[in-house]
């Protein structure tokens, strides 16, 4: 860690309304007036949870009790550079108040965009909304057989779907079938993204679009309105960097593990993962190989959560 950069320890503390706890900052301190999430800086020595228990006692008079991470984000301001380590917290004893005089309130995660927070927790607020599972759909017998599919996987939990169909070339036939898939993730409360052209996306009603890492490239600026969700396809350094460039809100990094539709194809594993990830500002779900039961080790490695087809579209003949 170089001295030019301030590692703080970030506590997203929910309870089981779904409302989570944020603070105002005094008005005369850096980013001051904002609302923002508790913690502070990490002391030379300190290990994160340590830091993270002692700064949420003095600030909020509670203890905190079996983090678990949820994203880890850089940020430079005009006058530093900060490390965000955010932690989730589930557990604590106590009631919290704002033991130095801030305001403090709790606020359903739903929410928190409406509010005013410094420009580094706007990836915090979007890990917060976003499920662990990222769905990507896949074979499929005929419309009502993908409605049936798709109705069964959003059965099982999942929030977020990528729509990706590429045997269907007919611009009206792939809308259709993308309305469709709309009405199912609507009845469900899931999220649509498109797999497919811009062009397309601005004649659908989807929620969002995932770009792949070729078309990432045709675009010096986001090609989508920000009440979207850009989702962005990368496999290394070059093609993380363009899909920041683009505000990407998502991105898939991937192979993690050697795929099915890849074989022999080595995955990257998750030490590179891990060290790709940290320098990512939004949030990242790992794609390759992925199974439900790799969310855990996802998230040790820095991930929002895993993105599959195979493992989470429910797919029967």
């Amino acid at each position: 860690m170089t001295d030019d950069i301030v590692h703080v320890a970030v506590a997203v503390i929910v309870n089981d309304k779904n409302q989570v706890l944020i603070a105002k900052r005094p008005d005369h301190v850096h980013q001051g007036g904002l609302w923002e999430f508790p913690g502070g800086k990490i002391e030379d020595g300190e290990a994160i949870n340590q830091a993270l228990i002692r700064e949420i006692k003095e600030e909020l008079d509670i203890v905190v009790s079996n983090p678990e991470p949820l994203i880890k984000i850089k940020h430079r301001y005009k006058d530093k550079t900060v490390l965000l380590d955010t932690q989730l917290i589930k557990k604590y004893t106590g009631n919290p108040v704002g033991a130095e005089g801030q305001a403090v309130k709790w606020k359903n995660i739903s929410e928190l965009n409406k509010l005013k927070f410094p420009a580094a927790n706007k990836s915090i607020i979007s890990a917060l909304q976003l499920p662990d599972a990222y769905m990507i759909t896949g074979k499929f017998e005929s419309k009502e057989n993908f409605k049936e599919t798709l109705k069964s996987s959003l059965l099982n939990g999942r929030r977020i779907v990528q729509l990706r169909c590429k045997g269907i070339q007919d611009v009206a036939e792939y809308l259709e079938l993308a309305d469709m898939a709309r009405a199912v993730c609507n009845e469900f409360g899931a999220i649509l993204l498109l797999n497919t052209t811009v062009e397309n996306f601005d004649l659908s009603q989807a929620g969002g679009l995932n770009l792949n890492s070729q078309a990432v490239f045709q675009y010096t600026s986001r090609p989508i309105s920000k009440n979207k969700l850009l989702s962005v396809s990368c496999h290394n350094i070059e093609e993380i960097e363009q899909a920041e460039l683009l505000e990407a809100d998502i991105v898939l990094l991937s192979p993690v593990k050697e795929t099915l539709s890849h074989p022999g194809v080595k995955g990257m594993g998750w030490e590179t993962f891990n060290s790709l990830a940290e320098n990512i500002q939004c949030p990242v779900y790992a794609l390759g190989g992925m199974t439900v039961s790799d969310g855990e080790i996802s998230k040790q490695h820095g991930a929002q959560g895993i993105a599959a087809i195979s493992s989470l579209w429910l797919y029967e003949k």
